[in-house]
């Protein structure tokens, strides 16, 4: 029979396995829960408005795509050009204000809901129904798999660049960093970069990529792609060159009260 020092050691020596496999197992979980406490937070300090204009653009673009507004062996240039600048007016508000990993976040967030519509008018469009004939808006609804597929990943690519290029250029200026020259130059040149790649990305997965496999060999080539994303590019710029104002006015208005001060302690390790 074991002794009372014996059980004594024995349970330490449990006790101690127990507290090494908890350590072992924790990396991946902690830093979940981590990501999860954070954009808790960020959700509850982010002001509803922008994040659900945010939301209903990317949803918008999606469907608006579906009507090609001007096309040349060139120039290509759908109805999401009409709500994309207010996808990246959002982000530059968002980077400008909780930084580059808040604007990613709430990026994946809007992708996620705008998946999740798509699935809603996909079912949709499959119910039959004998009320009238809806075979055009069974169409739209429906959509098409490898177009919502690069749309989504030439989103959160260019998103991704987008946010973390515009908080690059934002820290050149360190005299004035919250003027309106600072925010113009990071607006400006990030969303013209980020729509251009949100662009090529999406022309080269479609066009290159599947249009040759499922549209009777229809395609693009490269160079056709590259030029198309450039001008659409630029007509997106003009956009944000004339909206952006009204951004900077979101940005100082958040400042001057203070807005989101829980997740901006939160990422600065308590110091607001």
């Amino acid at each position: 029979m074991l002794d009372k020092t014996a059980f004594f050691y024995l349970e330490v020596i449990m006790n101690n396995k127990h507290i090494g496999n908890a350590k072992k197992s924790s990396p991946f979980k902690e830093w979940i829960k981590k990501e999860r406490e954070e954009t808790t937070i960020l959700l509850r300090c982010i002001p509803a408005t922008v994040v659900s204009l945010f939301v209903v653009s990317v949803i918008c673009m999606n469907l608006l795509a579906n009507k090609t507004l001007l096309l040349t062996n060139y120039i290509a240039l759908d109805g999401g050009i009409l709500v994309s600048w207010l996808s990246f007016m959002c982000m530059d508000i968002i980077t400008k204000y909780f930084g580059p990993k808040a604007s990613n976040k709430i990026a994946v967030l809007a992708s996620a809901i705008n998946l999740l519509t798509c699935v809603i008018f996909y079912i949709a469009s499959i119910i039959p129904s004998n009320a009238n004939d809806y075979t055009a808006l069974n169409e739209i609804l429906g959509g098409t798999w490898f177009i919502l597929l690069g749309s989504t990943i030439a989103f959160l690519v260019s998103a991704v660049i987008n946010n973390f290029l515009n908080w690059t250029i934002g820290m050149a200026f360190h005299k004035n960093p919250d003027g309106k020259l600072a925010f113009a130059a990071r607006t400006y040149i990030s969303t013209f970069i980020g729509q251009f790649l949100d662009n090529l990305i999406f022309s080269i997965i479609v066009f290159v990529g599947f249009a040759p496999v499922f549209w009777d060999g229809f395609h693009w080539t490269v160079l056709q792609c590259t030029v198309c994303a450039l001008t659409g590019a630029v007509a997106e710029l003009i956009m944000e060159i004339l909206f952006s104002p009204f951004g900077y006015r979101i940005v100082t208005k958040w400042k001057q009260h203070n807005v989101g001060q829980e997740y901006l302690a939160h990422i600065n390790g308590g110091r607001q």
